[in-house]
């Protein structure tokens, strides 16, 4: 049987993605470059069936160098080894990024390259917590609010509020993949270390629940403080984020 890779429009493989996003059911982080335009489209096929696709998108927005999502139907998935050949042969990708969590592409990447690194772990829900910091409440930002400066995420929609103060703020954004969101804080610096992070989360993945989306979340490997905070808001570590060079 014949195996090839054809770059076609993000239409043409829409079916066989509903089908990958089915069979994984977990936030996919780069779920978004999709719908803004950065990525490529490859349908994979054996003697003219479509039995599958592949995505490249970029390091840099205009140069797509990197396998990120790659799918076989079940019938065909003896073949992927030698279809993944034939994707990359195509784009002339050079890297692999995925998510441990994606079983196949996963596969592909310690297959088809020598080395693997890890930079950001990747959360999901998991438990209900009852967490309280004495004298705070969480509610929705209103205009006038004077909302501390943020250095590393957006201004929330929700906020922390304590003796009159705002100390933290966060949120849940939608570019992940339905039904996930993506969850979001920030602490100021002077409050931090008090549960405060935490005790936002715990408020924002209620507000998410009722939003009719499933609360998720990712941070750097090497952000202890976040990883502790998410794990005690009740999220639980499902993967990581694994980069390649193809050898």
């Amino acid at each position: 049987m014949a195996a090839i890779a054809q770059k076609t429009d993000l239409e043409n493989i829409r079916p066989l993605r509903a089908l990958y996003l089915q069979e994984t059911n977990f936030q996919i982080r780069y779920n978004a470059c999709h719908e803004r335009g950065w990525t490529d489209s490859y349908l994979l096929t054996m003697d003219d069936l479509a039995v599958g696709y592949g995505s490249i998108k970029g390091q840099e927005r205009n140069d797509r160098d990197t396998v990120f999502e790659f799918f076989v139907i079940p019938p065909f998935r003896r073949k992927a080894s030698e279809l993944f050949r034939r994707l990359l042969l195509a784009s002339e990708a050079g890297l692999i990024e995925c998510q441990s969590n994606d079983l196949l592409l996963s596969s592909m990447l310690f297959e088809f390259c020598p080395s693997v690194s890890a930079d950001v772990v990747l959360f999901e829900d998991h438990a209900v917590t009852r967490l309280s910091v004495p004298g705070a409440f969480v509610r929705r930002s209103r205009p006038g609010d004077e909302i501390f400066g943020h250095t590393s995420e957006p201004v929330g929609d929700y906020i922390v509020e304590l003796k009159g103060e705002i100390v933290a703020s966060g949120g849940f954004l939608l570019h992940y993949n339905l039904p996930f969101a993506d969850l979001y804080m920030e602490v100021r610096e002077d409050s931090r270390r008090r549960g405060i992070g935490s005790f936002l989360l715990q408020e924002v993945k209620r507000e998410c629940y009722l939003a009719g989306r499933v609360p998720a979340a990712r941070t750097s490997i090497s952000n202890v403080a976040s990883r502790a905070t998410l794990t005690k808001a009740g999220l639980r570590v499902c993967g990581f984020m694994l980069m390649g060079k193809v050898g």
